[in-house]
């Protein structure tokens, strides 16, 4: 039994889909149900449905070959830090405990944000002292930085810990079954409806003199080999640590939208709009992920170029009825 957190969720149903095509369906999925998430998981198997406030309840006197734990509060806007602290540091303290005490592995979703405006790098550096040195720019990327901190602190204190734990700091995700995600969605599912329908679509322009428009970066990974990285991870359970998710190179939102208009054979039209003032000074210009740690651990599987990736998600799943994974 492989226990799933947010596996209604964006990044929770790949996982899932990438466990059924393994074969896999003994799977326990916990999360919030609604309508949209249900489309998420219903060319899916698995074998039941956990609450998330039920979770250690649940799990009380069970076995599990592992847990990835992808549930979160991931919006960088929330301000309740009552609840983001209880569902993304609370949480999974209480499920380390439960992984050690069990042996059982746990693979859990950290998040590029704790690396704020990227001014001290991307380096995946795990030692307490580079973790502390990192400034995230929302109460979303503080609350995972903490939860980092403190399993690193953990394990360097010699104390027990599971058999195998990662935490992967995902980059910039996307892909099919993101869609629930509202203002979250990434920038191509936001703008596809419109670019299909002949529109402009609208990306910010730099409130900064030395960032144009066109110069906003970041490092986008395909949906698809974020999961495939955390079933590398349950077939080498020597792995253990904090790793980078991403390609290893940084590329324009324009490149990104570039690449959705010749998906659709049209020509691109971009129009400029100002960042909004809630997002001022909270803003990531750049981000690139290091990825040296995780090849050396023995990942070497290729990551999907930004082209190749775009052309799959708007083409298989984008410009479809039916565009759910």
């Amino acid at each position: 039994m492989i226990l799933v957190t947010g596996g209604a969720g964006f990044i929770g149903s790949n996982l899932v889909a990438s466990l059924n095509e393994r074969g896999v369906s003994e799977i326990a999925v916990s999360d919030h149900l609604d309508a949209a998430k249900e489309r998420n998981l219903a060319k899916r198997r698995y074998s039941e449905i956990v609450a998330p406030d039920d979770i250690l309840r649940w799990l009380s006197g069970r076995k599990c070959d592992a847990i990835l734990h992808m549930g979160a509060i991931s919006s960088t806007t929330a301000t309740d830090e009552r609840a983001v602290m209880a569902a993304n540091y609370d949480l999974p303290m209480h499920l380390l405990d439960w992984c050690t005490e069990t042996k059982t592995a746990l693979i859990y979703a950290s998040s590029a944000a704790t690396y704020g405006d990227g001014s001290l790098g991307f380096s995946d550096d795990d030692t307490p002292v580079a973790l502390t040195r990192l400034a995230p720019l929302n109460l979303y990327g503080r609350s995972k930085a903490r939860f980092d901190l403190a399993a690193v602190e953990r394990a360097q204190k010699g104390r027990a810990m599971p058999p195998q734990w990662v935490g992967l700091k995902f980059f910039n995700v996307f892909g099919p079954n993101e869609y629930h995600k509202g203002d979250m969605r990434s920038v191509l599912a936001k703008v596809f409806p419109e670019a299909k329908a002949g529109k402009p679509v609208r990306l910010f322009k730099s409130d900064r003199p030395d960032i144009a428009g066109g110069e906003i970066v970041r490092d986008f990974l395909y949906v698809e080999d974020a999961a495939n990285v955390v079933l590398w991870l349950m077939d080498h359970p020597h792995v253990s640590g904090i790793y980078n998710v991403g390609t290893g190179k940084a590329r324009s939102f324009d490149d990104m939208m570039i690449a959705m208009w010749k998906a659709l054979g049209r020509e691109p039209k971009i129009e400029r709009i100002p960042i909004p003032p809630e997002l001022a000074g909270r803003y990531q210009y750049f981000t690139e992920a290091r990825m040296e740690r995780l090849v050396a651990a023995g990942y070497d599987a290729p990551f999907t170029p930004l082209e190749a990736a775009v052309e799959r998600y708007v083409k298989q799943y984008l410009d479809r009825p039916d565009p759910y994974r």
